[in-house]
């Protein structure tokens, strides 16, 4: 299901970016507004975008195969990072534009063409948004997250470009227009940092948050034969987690009866936290593999309980 609703949100997210191309290629072309050319830009750089997010959550959401044993989720961090690359050049040539505008001088034309293609760029988007954020909420897929990110700033774009035609020619404030792409240049700058740090911190293994940590750590404490939990490494990829953890148990309890907790434990935790891979390794109580390494040997349900 969570495949699927990704599918379609990549889906809509470059219908969506060809509609919009087409209503800013008119409007620019009409008013030679920079802001609206700016606008223009940041929606062909959105479709680029979205088709590499299109592939990502495919072959993102294939199973794992021999070379790729945990899966390919992180294909969506990947295609996130070329989104964000993307940005920062179309930022880049933005403000340069404004720039040679401003030096120049050059007319804006026609403002209430631009305003009108603004406005129905606004309606599509703000509709896109909506739909993307239901699916983030649903899938946790980086990939359109990073997406959904191009088209909040879309949104800015539009409004801006809506405020320099009316500064620069209704209310004849010349370089309004100049202005405005300068300033969308730097909204892009920042949104592209911004979508940058969730893909870095999948390609780099980041740990999931420390309140998510703990509720895990509370979950697994629950059951009445653990004796501690330590060791615990997580981690995201696409819309998979991973956990993995050592535990404590009676040196004296068989494989078979040892098996069924492992196994009890592993469904309550699915339960607490769907879609994640869990990975327990067993050790009997007391058990130290590296003496005066907190990082592996600290017993997580005794931080938690703050009995150390």
């Amino acid at each position: 299901m969570s495949a699927t609703l990704a599918h379609r949100a990549a889906r809509a997210s470059v219908a969506t970016a060809i509609i919009l191309i087409a209503i800013k290629l008119a409007a620019a072309i009409a008013t030679g507004s920079v802001a609206m050319l700016a606008s223009l830009t940041d929606s062909s750089i959105d479709l680029v975008a979205s088709m590499a997010t299109l592939f990502a959550v495919r072959f993102a959401t294939q199973p794992a195969d021999h070379n790729h044993r945990f899966g390919h989720g992180k294909a969506e961090a990947l295609v996130a990072l070329l989104q964000v690359a993307l940005i920062a050049a179309s930022a880049v040539a933005i403000g340069a534009r404004a720039l040679a505008q401003w030096r120049g001088g050059e007319p804006v034309s026609d403002a209430g063409i631009g305003i009108g293609a603004s406005i129905a760029a606004m309606v599509a988007t703000a509709g896109l948004i909506a739909y993307q954020r239901h699916v983030i909420a649903r899938t946790g897929s980086v990939a359109i997250r990073a997406d959904n990110v191009h088209y909040q700033s879309d949104l800015a774009v539009n409004a801006a470009v809506i405020a320099a035609l009316v500064l620069d020619q209704v209310l004849g404030l010349r370089g309004a227009d100049a202005l405005f792409g300068v300033a969308i240049a730097g909204w892009l700058m920042w949104g592209a940092w911004a979508a940058s740090r969730a893909a870095v911190d999948q390609l780099m293994d980041t740990e999931w948050p420390e309140d998510k940590r703990r509720r895990f750590v509370e979950v697994a404490s629950r059951h009445p034969e653990l004796r501690g939990l330590h060791d615990l490494r997580t981690r995201t990829s696409g819309a998979t987690d991973f956990a993995q953890f050592h535990i404590w148990m009676d040196p004296q309890m068989t494989v078979a009866a040892a098996h069924d907790v492992v196994a009890e434990l592993e469904r309550c935790l699915a339960a607490e936290f769907p879609g994640t891979e869990i990975l327990i390794h067993i050790d009997p109580e007391g058990q130290v593999d590296e003496p005066g390494n907190p990082l592996v040997e600290a017993d997580e349900i005794a931080k938690l309980k703050g009995t150390v």
